[in-house]
């Protein structure tokens, strides 16, 4: 893609968060492969149409269809295309209590372990982690301030004493010396940078294999997690929107159809056996 630094400049120009311009840019680099750099409103169409009835999920459907839009607004050929109804989400596969601890009890070292508890009782998303800095955790609390979350909004959620001890434990120990308040919480091991999204990722899916989770772990699977065992133990659902930050309670109550499912695997598990 020739234009890509231009179309980046007009993303940030339009005000997108940086997460967004890479999600764009990456999306219409895939389109442009497809269709050229100038494409026509027939094969902007035919392209949409291919991905609309392909299997590919909601989100990154409309992901695709907003930056295209972008796109051929940048082209000065400005676009509106149509969005799908999106369909009615349930949480499947979230962790129970006993994976998320052995998870925790399968980190190498107290980094890893450290890492993993603030996803696991905090709820934060990856990329709030990764923008953690050491002023942001309140350990007399058991409180973290998040700053510019996801729509550049603000907040706080509540972590456990058991994460505060270990976050403790992390920081008096960090390879690097002293933290200095406006320090990264988390930073990459070699050269000391700030931990990037992609690091977390491929934390979260080794230590899934270590600990024989047989099946795909993220980190936002994680935060889910923590909604689904928070309902489990009976917190109630305006808790659990506080912690997680929904905007919407609408959001909130998705985490109600995984709890059915997990009354229904209960319920076939001690149902009597009539015949």
């Amino acid at each position: 893609m020739q234009n890509a630094e231009a179309f980046e400049q007009f993303l940030v120009l339009s005000g997108l968060q940086s997460i967004t311009v890479q999600g764009y840019l990456g999306s219409a680099k895939r389109f442009t492969r497809v269709v050229g750099e100038n494409p026509s409103e027939a094969d902007v169409n035919k392209f949409v149409y291919n991905l609309y009835t392909s299997t590919y999920s909601y989100s990154h459907k409309t992901n695709t269809v907003l930056a295209i839009e972008k796109y051929m607004a940048f082209l000065g050929r400005p676009m509106q295309l149509g969005r799908q109804k999106k369909p009615k989400r349930i949480v499947k596969d979230t962790l129970t209590e006993a994976e998320v601890t052995k998870l925790i009890f399968n980190c190498k070292n107290v980094r890893e372990k450290a890492i993993v508890a603030l996803l696991a009782y905090s709820g934060i998303r990856n990329s709030e982690l990764c923008n953690l800095k050491v002023k942001d955790v309140d350990l007399g609390k058991n409180q973290l301030t998040i700053n510019q979350g996801k729509g550049l909004k603000d907040g706080k959620c509540e972590i456990s004493p058991e994460c505060t001890k270990i976050l403790l434990e992390y920081l008096n120990t960090y390879e690097y010396g002293p933290r200095l308040p406006d320090d990264y919480l988390f930073t990459t091991l070699r050269k000391n940078n700030q931990y990037h999204t992609g690091d977390l990722r491929k934390l979260i899916h080794v230590l899934g294999k270590r600990a024989k989770i047989e099946r795909r772990i993220w980190p936002h699977l994680i935060r889910h997690s923590l909604s689904v065992n928070l309902l489990m133990r009976g917190a109630n659902i305006f808790l659990i929107q506080k912690q997680m930050r929904h905007t919407l309670i609408e959001t909130t109550f998705t985490y109600l159809n995984s709890i059915v499912i997990g009354l229904r695997n209960d319920y076939e598990k001690y149902a009597p056996s009539y015949l």
